[in-house]
């Protein structure tokens, strides 16, 4: 099993990217009154048939050529029911997919959060010719960062890439999930969705 929901957000997204996805969106909810933690990733790829989404679900299904298992769905579906939650494929071939997996936070098999920020730092500089886009919220504050708003600022995509905007976008990350989670701030505007 995957140790942490940064790994399951690596796992996911990459499958993305290798569907041909120019778009990931991942979006993190925590609510600590209703003790619940959804995890979802949203991608613009090439998209599934419906028996290719039920075929997900089977550790012994992948489209790789190089090792003939994929573990990283049914080990996330596993880790979501274990803590009493569930897990939902949304697919239509030719348009994309989401993954929403969802858990009871205070289960004692609840992963841990992992390390976020150097997961999504990794993606961006991993592919820098892909968008992405990140929102975490937490007990109804929220914040939201993306590459495209990140390449507006650095005049140049090629940029995304570099070590500085790698160690600023870090930092970024973790101080706005830092402030969330330890009470929020003034300058994090209230979430509106639902």
């Amino acid at each position: 099993m995957l140790q942490d929901f940064s790994q399951y957000i690596l796992d996911i997204a990459e499958n993305s990217l290798k569907a041909d996805a120019n778009i990931v969106d991942i979006d993190i909810v925590e609510d600590t009154k209703d003790k619940t933690l959804t995890l979802t990733v949203a991608d613009n790829g090439k998209g599934m048939d419906e028996k290719e989404v039920l075929a997900l679900h089977n550790p012994f299904y992948t489209t790789r050529t190089e090792r003939r298992v994929g573990l990283g769905i049914p080990f996330l579906k596993y880790a979501a029911e274990l803590c009493g939650g569930s897990l939902e494929i949304l697919s239509e071939k030719g348009k994309g997919t989401t993954i929403r997996a969802s858990f009871k936070s205070d289960c004692i098999d609840c992963p841990p959060m992992g390390e976020i920020a150097d997961t999504l730092v990794a993606l961006v500089v991993g592919w820098p010719d892909r968008d992405f886009s990140f929102r975490y919220a937490f007990d109804g504050k929220s914040f939201s960062v993306n590459t495209k708003e990140i390449i507006e600022v650095l005049e140049d995509r090629r940029l995304l890439a570099k070590p500085e905007t790698a160690l600023w976008l870090r930092r970024y990350l973790k101080e706005n999930i830092e402030t969330l989670r330890s009470g929020g701030s003034e300058c994090i505007a209230e979430d509106n969705q639902s």
